[in-house]
């Protein structure tokens, strides 16, 4: 059995991770080696645990430690597990706990470019996605259809974000993903230049009247593609369409115009997956 602490103080800065640090301060951009994430459920804690990934610590109701936190409890037996009833945790966090359970984990160091990309064959690269919604609806995506990796640029949104992992459903700590750049000034020039130098031709998702349909069989005769998706807004920016090999767009009926970014994600991966 974990060590169970009955929280009477929601002041305690023990609890700071769970209710008053900002994502931003979670994740620690300065040093990533030092950065903690929130991950919920016990579904999705037992995915992020068997990826490896370090608990810290459990805040859970106090109903699930007996229930459905029992299994977790019993897989992380050194760590706190900060427990009180639905009421006082609401109260501390702001709003209802997933499942009941949270967990504070460490994140890892994120894997080279060069060592995801050697693996690989089918990548998915989101340039400046921001709704982590999003994010983790298109890494579920990206698991479900054989997506072997994900690249985020300088400006997407962190994967590890607690709503991103929520709806990725711990999928996000099953496929490899990293950044394509640490910088914005390097995304689309040095990071282009890396995927093609990597061996990959390039996809871009995109709305354009000489677009090839998403169904184009030359697009899944490609060993290795990068399929390249763009913000919910604009969609891909005019210089990174400029240098990918192909321009692809998904046929539409009814006058639709186009797909949640999400949703396009998962048409391209199964429609592009390798034969």
């Amino acid at each position: 059995m974990g060590q169970i602490v009955e929280i009477t103080d929601l002041a305690a800065p023990e609890l700071d991770v769970f209710a008053r640090l900002t994502e931003t301060q979670l994740r620690s951009r300065m040093e990533p080696e030092k950065g903690i994430f929130i991950a919920e459920s016990p579904k999705v804690i037992g995915r992020a645990l068997d990826a490896g990934y370090t608990p810290i610590s459990l805040l859970m109701d106090r109903k699930h430690i007996t229930g459905q936190g029992a299994e977790i409890i019993a897989r992380c037996p050194d760590i706190p597990v900060y427990t009180a009833d639905e009421a006082l945790l609401t109260g501390l966090t702001g709003y209802p706990l997933t499942r009941g359970v949270l967990c504070a984990m460490r994140r890892k160091l994120l894997p080279p470019l060069e060592e995801l990309c050697a693996a690989s064959h089918r990548l998915a690269v989101l340039e400046g996605i921001v709704d982590a919604t999003n994010v983790g609806a298109i890494f579920r995506s990206a698991a479900a259809l054989g997506v072997d990796g994900v690249l985020v640029t300088p400006t997407c949104g962190d994967p590890l974000y607690r709503r991103a992992v929520r709806v990725s459903m711990g999928t996000v700590f099953q496929v490899p993903w990293t950044r394509i750049g640490t910088d914005p000034s390097q995304w689309p020039g040095w990071g282009m230049e890396q995927l093609h130098a990597l061996g990959f031709r390039t996809a871009a998702m995109a709305l354009r009247d000489d677009s090839l349909s998403v169904e184009d069989p030359r697009l899944c005769d490609e060993d290795r593609l990068a399929i390249v998706l763009g913000t919910e807004g604009d969609g891909l920016a005019a210089e990174t369409i400029a240098r990918c090999d192909y321009t692809v767009r998904i046929p539409m009926a009814h006058g639709v115009d186009s797909l949640n970014v999400a949703a396009a994600s998962a048409v391209a991966f199964w429609q592009l997956r390798r034969r």
